[in-house]
């Protein structure tokens, strides 16, 4: 019921744009002051509608001086906002397919069957591909998958991992799986010149994509 009562505030319109646009700046926290400029609303109002996302723990709170000064003159600190990285999710009538997936790694990491996982995820991930239709852009295919996709310069990189708790307790698995999807992805949509390999970093998905370089598959 928790979850669900989260999840609902986000009804509210003003709300989910909030919550939008701090989740879509990524590690970067927002300031009451830029959500109000962006929503056309008062600071007082972002607050208010900031506040109860981080009472529901959908988003996170901290203070720091924008202007990088300290000591006497330098202000008082601003309340910052970034998304939560607790997850949220409602079922009814209650399911558990996350103990399930957990059961399944456990069972293919016993068994030893990382290859045919990784085989299934390649193929999944053609079949995605060649869905967005020829020369599709995987930039979009992913960020359609959940993935977020980040660009800087010739480097995408994924700020969501769409299996972060599987991923989490079953590391090497999952991370193989994700890659192999990815390239599955640019595969089947004849994506020339992109490739992917696994990137490790705290916050994001393990897998970077990048364009025309040594790594093009």
């Amino acid at each position: 019921m928790e979850d669900l009562e989260a999840l609902a505030l986000l009804t509210d319109p003003v709300r989910r744009s909030a919550y939008q646009m701090v989740a879509g700046a990524g590690a970067e926290p927002v300031g009451r002051d830029e959500v109000a400029a962006a929503l056309g609303v008062g600071r007082t109002l972002a607050a208010f509608h900031l506040d109860k996302l981080v009472d529901a723990g959908l988003l996170e709170a901290s203070f720091a001086r924008r202007s990088g000064r300290s000591g006497p003159g330098a202000g008082r600190p601003a309340k910052l906002y970034r998304r939560a990285a607790a997850e949220r999710a409602v079922s009814v009538p209650p399911r558990a397919y996350l103990s399930a997936a957990e059961l399944l790694a456990e069972g293919v990491e016993r068994a030893g069957a990382d290859a045919a996982v990784y085989g299934v995820a390649r193929e999944h991930g053609r079949e995605v591909g060649a869905a967005a239709g020829a020369g599709a852009d995987p930039v979009g295919v992913l960020a359609g998958r959940g993935y977020e996709p980040e660009t800087d310069g010739a480097t995408v990189r994924l700020r969501n991992c769409p299996f972060h708790q599987l991923a989490a307790r079953f590391p090497p698995l999952v991370c193989g799986m994700n890659l192999a999807l990815v390239e599955g992805v640019l595969e089947g949509a004849g994506a020339a010149g992109w490739g992917a390999r696994l990137d490790p970093t705290p916050g994001r998905c393990c897998v970077t994509l990048s364009k025309n370089n040594e790594d093009a598959i």
